[in-house]
């Protein structure tokens, strides 16, 4: 049997993972702050605080007494935060970094070991990682594209003990982070004191981007396409927005132009 280590398998994509694959045939340890509330055979849940790395560390050594050597690590723990970069709390900042790139890093470094050749090692990114952020978005992209750079870089070291790195880029999924990402713009809407622009125009392009969101059963499903390929692609992407697409193929004067046109521009009187 096949195994593998899989982070944020509490819920949205890594619950959706771990049921495909442990349905395939996989042994799955799932890392999480919490257990998932649905009970599946062959999944090990290992209580684990990706911001620490002594709990990292002792997940292995549980895991590590079980097995002794795992086909893959996939990351799927994160989480999305909206803001000012220059009103959100220092708190915050370091939060999202700390969960969105550092506990992938600690995961990693931790894991390696156990990692046989040829293993994979799936990192989720987003579609927004390589692409100039949206405004108030930054935070979010900020650490996407820092995970980007980590993973071409760890790919890069990787291939020398012949293993490889794979970066899963979605677009929107329909998981709690979409409810967060509207809560997060209500709540900055309201609270924000440097801004005064047009908030629904703002919320009409958060919404623009998260609309045709997908199942995350279908990223469960290209997570198994990509643990099947001898020799995977580095990168493989998935629901991506054309607007988005659109506006990141324009010069990036255009771009600012064309986003401050739109917030700063009034309100239609009904």
């Amino acid at each position: 049997m096949k195994n593998i280590i899989l982070s944020g398998v509490s819920g949205g994509m890594g619950l959706a993972t771990a049921t495909k694959l442990v349905n395939e045939g996989y042994h799955v340890f799932g890392l999480d702050i919490k257990e998932p509330k649905e009970k599946l055979d062959n999944l090990t849940f290992v209580r684990a605080d990706l911001r620490n790395l002594s709990s990292i560390e002792e997940a292995y050594k549980k895991i590590s007494e079980q097995v002794n050597e795992v086909d893959a690590i996939i990351s799927m723990a994160g989480i999305y935060d909206l803001n000012s970069l220059v009103e959100m709390s220092e708190e915050d900042f370091i939060k999202i970094f700390d969960i969105n790139v550092f506990a992938i890093y600690r995961l990693n470094k931790v894991f390696l070991p156990l990692l046989k050749e040829k293993g994979k090692i799936i990192i989720t990114s987003s579609e927004l990682g390589p692409l100039d952020p949206l405004p108030f978005t930054g935070i979010y992209g900020i650490t996407k594209s820092t995970i980007e750079k980590y993973a071409y870089s760890l790919r890069m070291e990787l291939q020398l003990l012949n293993k490889y790195v794979v970066v899963i880029r979605p677009g929107a999924v329909d998981t709690t982070l979409l409810d967060v990402s509207t809560s997060k713009v209500d709540n900055f809407t309201k609270e924000t004191k440097l801004y005064k622009y047009n908030a629904e125009k703002f919320k009409d392009i958060v919404d623009s981007v998260e609309s045709k969101k997908i199942s995350p059963t279908k990223i469960a499903e290209l997570t198994s396409k990509i643990l099947k390929k001898k020799k995977p692609k580095y990168v493989y992407k998935i629901n991506r927005n054309p607007l988005l697409l659109i506006l990141n193929a324009l010069p990036q004067r255009l771009q600012n132009w064309i986003i401050k046109k739109i917030l700063l521009s009034k309100k239609k009187r009904s």
